[in-house]
């Protein structure tokens, strides 16, 4: 599928002497590192928040206590022939999930119809469907399995441009919740 051109393009990228700037955080561990060349430019981090998935934070809402930086993700690389983007913030609540829910549902509209799905775990794959022979678009996002489980996802866009939420219960009490943007673009046989 896409692993082996993302695979490809990052290591032209990286192997261009004098392009990479990496960042470090306050305690000298790397948060960023990015690559601007002529053949494209390319992003990798940990600085995903709500924001840069282009929802709202949930009111109250904190980042994920259990390790940071392996619950945020941001991850971008475009060229003149294709670029994706896919941005993941992980967050905790103290409010049920069904209030999550709902706040979600509501600001995912501006986005399109919002599709209701349920799993026995969120973190699910994200597929770009850019091998399908039968289709010139983008595909219309659907639900995966049996649709059964106490995890909660909202999905609205297309397989190529999407915006997600899952949302299951806390440990204890509260709730737990993954906010995902995803964009792809070029020629689908391109790809």
């Amino acid at each position: 599928m896409l692993r082996p051109i993302f695979a490809v393009a990052f290591g032209i990228l990286i192997a261009i002497p004098g392009f990479g700037q990496t960042q470090k955080t306050d305690s000298g561990q790397d948060k960023t590192f990015d690559v601007r060349s002529t053949v494209g430019d390319l992003h990798l981090g940990s600085d995903a928040d709500a924001r840069k998935t282009g929802l709202p934070l949930y009111p109250g809402a904190r980042l994920r206590s259990d390790d940071k930086d392996r619950d945020q993700a941001n991850l971008s690389i475009f060229t003149d022939a294709f670029g994706f983007k896919l941005v993941v913030a992980n967050y905790d609540s103290d409010d049920a999930p069904g209030k999550v829910i709902d706040f979600y549902r509501d600001k995912l509209k501006k986005y399109g119809k919002v599709l209701e799905c349920h799993s026995q775990k969120h973190g699910g794959d994200v597929d770009v469907h850019a091998d399908d022979k039968d289709s010139e678009g983008s595909k219309e996002l659907k639900c995966d399995g049996d649709n059964t489980g106490p995890v909660t996802e909202l999905k609205v866009g297309t397989d190529d441009n999407q915006h997600a939420v899952a949302v299951e219960p806390g440990k204890g009490k509260g709730s737990t919740f993954a906010l995902v943007y995803v964009y792809a673009r070029g020629k689908q046989g391109d790809i």
